[in-house]
């Protein structure tokens, strides 16, 4: 079993983690923190690597803290889940697998969640029947800085740290121009790759295990 936050669209190393894994466990119970792949993914778009942003309703608690299971998404602020359609299909309209994946993607996001972690949890299931893998999961009941029934990789919702790892290349749009971009948003695999989407990952975690990252 391991720890994963419910991320929107996560990473590509993420899903090497989960599709390796027996059955998930979600935190439901941390407090919410800016700047991680709860709200936000990243695409290979025409210039480069594009962020995909959701907007948050910031709730004022005394505190100052509100947990993730608790943040409702900002409709009000901005129509980005249109925007994150159109992005998406400026940058993949012309891949391989793009079509095949479109109508469900606008059927997810057109359905305007309450809740952030709703709208990850409903992006984890479309993946995972793409991927045609049926690994359970479960969700934490309250929160622990070190889970011992499962192996953790809440670490890997942090948009900012960096893979110490080179990730095999596969083809992308606009490569040619940006060169390869890695650990993008399980979306640009998808589009990519298609049913060889699997294959990567495992790759992926292979490489990674045998460097002690997993």
């Amino acid at each position: 079993m391991i720890l994963v936050q419910p991320t929107y669209f996560s990473t590509i190393i993420q899903y090497a983690a989960v599709v390796n894994a027996k059955e998930l466990l979600f935190e439901f119970e941390d407090n919410f923190q800016k700047q991680t792949y709860r709200n936000r993914c990243y695409i290979a778009g025409a210039n480069g690597k594009q962020l995909l942003n959701i907007p948050i309703k910031h709730n004022k608690t005394k505190d100052g803290k509100s947990k993730t299971k608790d943040i409702q998404i900002d409709y009000e602020t901005s129509q980005w889940h249109k925007t994150h359609l159109k992005s998406l299909q400026a940058a993949y309209n012309s891949s391989p697998f793009y079509e095949y994946y479109e109508d469900d993607i606008q059927n997810i996001l057109l359905k305007k969640h309450k809740y952030l972690i709703d709208l990850n949890i409903e992006t984890h299931s479309f993946v995972m029947e793409m991927l045609q893998e049926n690994i359970p999961y479960n969700r934490t009941s309250d929160f622990q800085l070190t889970n011992v029934t499962a192996t953790d990789f809440r670490e890997l919702v942090n948009a900012k740290s960096k893979s110490e790892i080179n990730l095999p290349v596969y083809i992308q749009m606009f490569d040619e121009k940006h060169s390869f971009l890695e650990n993008l948003s399980i979306l640009d695999l998808l589009f990519m790759e298609g049913p060889a989407s699997l294959n990567y990952l495992n790759k992926v975690h292979s490489l990674l295990k045998k460097e002690n990252k997993f």
